[in-house]
């Protein structure tokens, strides 16, 4: 993602076709309901995310459950940091993450948001002061954020990024690498099912990029930092490992990844001169290309990724152990390919919302 964007292209169709369709087919374009316009809110450790959506309504029905962003905004607060030492939610970062809740607010009542969900995840499951951080958002901003559990938290990345999952595939392992968690759910088959009805099996890992820079360092990471990143991944996923171990894999398995660090791999593997989500999304890259990729980046120092278009000062500090963790998740489910998702806990809640309110039905 580009660090510290405050607002993303409006008016992109997204939804549970593969690819993003802005228009139906034939040339026209889709119906999209105006009497309802909706909201997702993701407040994570690292970054607060928002998406404003409308459903769209296609006559066809050859893409059932869409919808077009209508605004965006992405803001890197570091809610979660130092939150590893201290153990609770620092003032500094508190005021960040409160004014870049303004921000959404605004772009909310602007669009007329009619249903939303705000949703906070690891910082605040884990901070000694997160209830009085909720209490506070809610005073300053007039948001009522949810703190959401593990389990929510991963069905809802199923749900954003299952549409992506190769059709022809027995099995999927979808992860998401947060600041301060990481979520892994196995999919089962099912092209045309509901994402969260495809969950097989998840965890979610008390380690995410914030959490991993701040113990073995990120600004400078040598190869036993590295390796000792991922060795710790490796064990803290063997007891998901073992849970899944009987599941069916076929020659179609892969990986499927949602999160800062797969989008910044695949910026950094097309060499983009700017972030483009319409390029990223939806990628698919081989294992060698992922090795390809890291290995650039370990050789990189940390003023080259700082200077990078797709890395940025904001993340130059936490892309290499955001790959520690994802050379885990590879070690330990090996595949040919992964496919990049530049969607996730925001899209599920869309589209969850949109199907409470029959959005998509005629």
């Amino acid at each position: 993602m580009v660090p510290s964007v405050d607002a993303m292209g409006a008016e992109e169709s997204i939804g549970h076709a593969a690819r993003l369709q802005r228009y139906a087919p034939g040339g026209g374009p889709c119906s999209v309901r105006r009497t309802a316009t909706y909201a997702a809110l993701d407040l994570g450790t690292n970054n607060c995310r928002l998406l404003v959506a409308r459903p769209i309504r296609d006559p066809d029905q050859r893409f059932a459950e869409n919808f077009r962003i209508v605004d965006a905004f992405s803001r890197i607060v570091r809610l979660g940091e130092g939150l590893s030492q201290t153990g609770s939610l620092s003032e500094a970062a508190i005021r960040r993450t409160i004014d870049a809740l303004l921000v959404c607010r605004d772009k909310m009542s602007a669009r007329g948001v009619t249903r939303s969900r705000l949703i906070a995840t690891e910082a605040c499951r884990a901070a000694a002061n997160g209830a009085e951080f909720i209490e506070r958002v809610q005073e300053s901003t007039g948001l009522a954020l949810e703190v959401i559990s593990r389990e929510t938290e991963a069905r809802l990345a199923a749900e954003g990024c299952a549409s992506l999952a190769d059709a022809a595939a027995k099995s999927v392992v979808l992860f998401d690498i947060g600041g301060g968690s990481s979520e892994i759910v196995w999919l089962s088959a099912g092209s045309g099912v509901p994402g969260a009805e495809r969950v097989r099996h998840w965890t979610s890992l008390q380690l995410g990029v914030v959490t991993l820079a701040e113990r073995f360092g990120g600004a400078d990471v040598s190869y036993t930092q590295f390796s000792d990143m991922t060795n710790l991944v490796v064990s803290e996923l063997q007891q998901f490992l073992a849970s899944a171990s009987k599941e069916e894999r076929c020659k179609r398995f892969h990986l499927l990844g949602t999160s800062g660090t797969v989008t910044t791999l695949a910026g950094v593997h097309l060499n983009l001169p700017r972030y483009d989500r319409r390029r990223v999304d939806g990628l698919w890259m081989s294992h060698a290309e992922i090795d390809a990729v890291m290995n650039r980046l370990r050789g990189m120092s940390y003023a080259e990724r700082s200077q990078n278009s797709c890395i940025g000062p904001d993340r130059a500090d936490l892309v290499l152990a955001g790959c520690a963790i994802l050379e885990g998740i590879r070690l330990c489910f090996p595949s040919e390919r992964i496919r990049i998702a530049d969607r996730g806990l925001r899209e599920g809640i869309l589209l969850e919302l949109m199907r409470a309110d029959r959005s998509f039905a005629f």
